[in-house]
């Protein structure tokens, strides 16, 4: 059953709990809150590992490696380990927006700042953590339970696991042309030499970036929905309960995507212009005239003109 020792979902169960408690305690001591994002890139792995029992999932563990690996990576090169001291590394500089009142005066409250740091940053980001490898779990559930009927790994594995590789490749790239465009204009600007063009605009357009405004955050997205076919696969049904976690991962996005354009349009005058000529997520070809999409840049307050990296990417 689930409660005995070794079962997965025990395991997967205690390791959140332990995350989620391990990420408040210390995002409270040190003040910095970017605890969970330094486990975004590994404990999801961890998880697939942890469901490990025949083909499938083995694959699935796989893929989930290599997209973990890569990203950590990324996440370290932008400062985001800092070792000895794992607790120390770049903060997400939205927290600090937030807990200026950046969305909310009511954050400027200290008991209410860590009850958002709990309820949010710590618990709901470790679930969701939890909830995007749990495709691992339910193909676990379908080749171990009598009363299931398992399927050999098939052509709907091998589509999940190619696209899974594919937009880790676009993530890939999308996270190093941001990266190059970021580094060469800290290095102009730190030379007192005079910007122009994309540089002096503050942000990348080119390359993925002139396909959509973030093209990494796409890349995530359809990292953990191709992820999910792994369990279609298995059950043989478009839907089971796992495809709470890709949904789930979506929704984050719209805000985060949101409010992190709110700051950039804060910091550069052009990026209106940009949000205009091309989309946020989804390519679009066929678009043509200005964007419909509110900015809604008078409900955020801007605390802040430096620029901290955050896991892939900072406009």
């Amino acid at each position: 059953g689930i409660g005995t020792v070794g079962n997965p979902y025990r395991s997967a169960a205690v390791l959140c709990g332990a995350c989620v408690a391990i990420t408040f305690i210390t995002s409270s001591i040190t003040k910095n809150y970017s605890q969970v994002d330094k486990l975004w890139s590994i404990i999801p792995f961890i998880y697939a590992w942890i469901a490990v029992c025949d083909d499938r999932t083995l694959l699935m563990a796989v893929v989930a490696t290599i997209w973990g690996v890569r990203l950590s990576w990324n996440f370290s090169r932008r400062g985001g380990f800092k070792f000895p001291k794992i607790w120390e590394g770049e903060e997400d500089y939205r927290w600090e927006i937030l807990q200026q009142g950046g969305l909310s005066e009511s954050l400027t409250n200290p008991v209410i700042w860590q009850l958002f740091n709990f309820g949010f940053i710590s618990l709901y980001q470790n679930i969701l953590l939890l909830l995007i490898a749990t495709p691992s779990f339910v193909a676990y559930t379908v080749s171990t339970s009598e009363s299931c009927q398992s399927s050999d790994i098939n052509i709907l594995d091998a589509i999940a696991a190619l696209g899974v590789i594919f937009f880790i490749i676009v993530e890939s790239i999308a996270d190093n042309q941001q990266y190059t465009f970021q580094t060469e204009k800290y290095r102009l600007r730190n030379a007192g030499l005079q910007l122009s063009g994309a540089y002096k605009d503050g942000f990348c357009q080119s390359g993925l970036y002139a396909i959509v405004r973030k093209p990494n955050y796409t890349a995530e997205q359809s990292i953990w929905i191709g992820f999910y076919l792994f369990s279609i696969a298995a059950t043989g049904s478009l839907w089971n309960w796992s495809g709470i976690g890709f949904v789930v991962l979506v929704l984050l996005f719209q805000g985060s995507g949101f409010f992190t354009e709110m700051i950039t349009i804060g910091k550069y005058p052009k990026y209106k212009e940009y949000m205009q000529q091309v989309p946020l997520y989804v390519p679009n070809p066929f678009r043509k005239g200005k964007s419909t999409q509110k900015t809604g840049e008078e409900t955020i307050l801007l605390h802040t003109d430096k620029t901290k990296k955050v896991r892939g990417v900072t406009a």
